[in-house]
């Protein structure tokens, strides 16, 4: 059984305790066998705020794959953000900026989709597009197969269609070949689960809100995902519930279920 818990768009720095704290109380509940942090872990990639997010994560009792967003680069020192942008992200979550985390159940790839000559918005390159399609290529039969991604692929509000990620097309075409289910996301705070059409099989972006940061979008609450898949889901399915904080209940509530059925040959 995979139980993974996708935590975005933190931004350590404008944080809410209370809602830090009931997101590790979900943790420790519902002990998942992975946390996935897809980007903007900070809110000004200090050092103060990457030792903050690190010792939240620490809390979570689970190993951690990460992404850094636009937000994890240094925005106003020059000289970091140029010669060494990703130094105080490293000194938090590790030299590799594109984990792969493999199981017998699960394959779960990570793309830096940041370039710090950019603001905000993001990039895939062709290399980065073949090494992840050559990993799915790899895949197991039995193996969710997940790519992860700061920017979206996909939206669902044409207010953020700017926001798409750059050279997501031909990323999702080559990637749905090669055997993609899922491709998680961040960075506008909304979450959602879209089916993704005209591909070469059935794909999903599956996009997290912002988890503790008080940054919120009006009238989208906090709110993290939580993946099955599994014995703790239909066979073959994948059950994808969408948690939101309740500031009456002080938690994190089961506010949305949604089931997709990857392909399989």
């Amino acid at each position: 059984m995979s139980v993974l818990l996708q935590v975005s768009d933190t931004h350590f720095g404008t944080e809410q305790a209370p809602v830090v704290e009931a997101l590790a109380a979900l943790a420790q509940q519902q002990q998942p066998a992975l946390i996935v942090l897809s980007g903007d872990i900070t809110q000004r990639a200090r050092p103060a705020q990457f030792r903050a997010a690190r010792a939240f994560v620490d809390r979570l009792g689970a190993p951690v794959l990460a992404v850094p967003g636009n937000h994890d680069i240094a925005l106003f020192d020059l000289w970091a953000r140029l010669r060494r942008p990703y130094a105080r992200y490293s000194a938090a979550f590790g030299a590799e900026l594109e984990p792969v985390y493999r199981t017998p159940e699960l394959l779960l790839l990570c793309v830096n989709t940041t370039r710090p000559w950019r603001h905000k918005h993001g990039e895939i390159s062709g290399p980065q597009v073949k090494r992840v399609a050559q990993l799915l290529e790899r895949a197991e039969a039995a193996q969710l197969r997940v790519v992860v991604v700061h920017q979206p692929v996909a939206v669902t509000r044409d207010e953020d269609l700017s926001n798409r990620l750059r050279g997501h097309a031909a990323a999702l075409e080559r990637w749905a070949k090669a055997g993609a289910d899922l491709i998680m996301g961040g960075h506008i705070h909304l979450p959602y689960v879209m089916p993704l059409q005209g591909l070469a099989r059935p794909l999903w972006a599956v996009q997290a809100g912002t988890a503790v940061s008080s940054r919120l979008r009006s009238g989208v609450p906090n709110s993290v995902n939580l993946l099955r898949w599994g014995a703790d889901s239909a066979p073959g399915c994948c059950r994808i519930e969408q948690w939101d904080f309740s500031v009456d209940k002080q938690a994190f509530w089961l506010a949305k279920i949604t089931e997709v059925r990857p392909a399989r040959a």
